[in-house]
């Protein structure tokens, strides 16, 4: 298994840190276009393997995409990163040009790829991925969910004061502040929905730091995080190596579902070794089904930026 990581940043560093010590990928290729940037970040890396215990090769290389012949995932993170005060699609005339450019040249060396979009506003670049490379669409997914989702649960356990492993929820819509959905009224602690511990004034505050999760970390680091995105991709990128058939709320190009089309907005989704298996319908009721719509005109608004 090959996965390569575009972007030696810090978010596609800790990505492939995350893979290798998790050991089920045998060579993480790390590109960036800054010379013997990935080269050195690789080296960094593989210093840390007996330490760490982990026999993944990880390699660098500048703007050389032949040493990513055949890998079976591509993780884009590329691009410029959110500074302080940055909205997501503020970032888009950039990124666009470089998520293109970067598709491409993977596609170029790995016809086959599955890819992961990273690269912000997200779900406008993976939309993009979509268009400009006409891969079959369950090949192309948008990690923003599964962080979305990660910061619900961290939320979720700070008011209940429990361990994030007790409780599960899930972030759909776009990956923007304004555009995600915290589905507050089908979260859980352990099966039980956390209503019962927690009250719907705390709930709906739970729901509003989440939504301002990315933003309230570019303030405090002056810069875009990287340890929970990383470890969003990697577990995605294990779900796709694995053949898990694990489920993530991840940005996917809808063809009538949730009676959207021509978008590609987070919704659950079954991740194996084709990628997205199956979209997941969610009876959402009307107030959810509204805000989704609402998100998805916000994200084709920053789509139409593309043209």
């Amino acid at each position: 298994m090959k996965v390569t990581v575009v972007g030696a940043g810090a978010v596609g560093a800790s990505c492939a840190e995350y893979i290798a010590i998790k050991n089920f990928a045998s060579e993480v290729v790390i590109v960036d276009i800054k010379e013997d940037y990935a080269e050195g970040k690789a080296m960094d890396l593989m210093q840390t393997a007996s330490l760490n215990g982990f026999d993944t090769k990880i390699v660098g290389s500048t703007n050389d995409y032949s040493k990513t012949a055949n890998s079976d995932i591509a993780v884009i993170t590329s691009g410029i990163p959110r500074k302080p005060g940055m909205t997501r699609e503020e970032l888009i005339g950039i990124n666009a040009g470089i998520v293109k450019s970067v598709s491409q040249s993977i596609l170029e060396h790995s016809p086959n790829v599955i890819f992961v979009v990273v690269s912000n506003p997200m779900d406008t670049m993976t939309y993009l991925v979509h268009q400009s490379t006409n891969i079959p669409k369950n090949r192309i997914i948008g990690m923003g969910g599964a962080l979305d989702s990660a910061r619900f649960k961290y939320r979720l356990s700070e008011a209940l004061e429990c361990p994030a492993s007790d409780v599960n929820g899930m972030v759909i819509g776009g990956h923007s502040d304004t555009g995600m959905i915290p589905l507050t009224r089908l979260a859980v602690r352990n099966s039980i929905p956390v209503t019962k511990f927690i009250s719907e004034e705390r709930l709906q505050a739970v729901a509003e730091a989440t939504k301002v999760g990315g933003a309230t970390l570019t303030k405090m680091l002056g810069t875009s995080a990287w340890y929970a995105p990383g470890a969003a991709v990697s577990a995605m990128v294990q779900a796709i190596a694995c053949d898990q058939k694990k489920m993530f709320p991840c940005s996917a190009l809808l063809e009538g579902e949730y009676n959207l089309n021509d978008i590609s907005i987070g919704v659950p989704c079954i991740i194996g070794k084709n990628g997205i298996e199956k979209i997941v319908a969610l009876d959402l009721n009307d107030a959810e089904h509204a805000k989704l719509q609402e998100s998805a005109a916000a994200v084709r608004k920053t789509n139409g930026l593309l043209n």
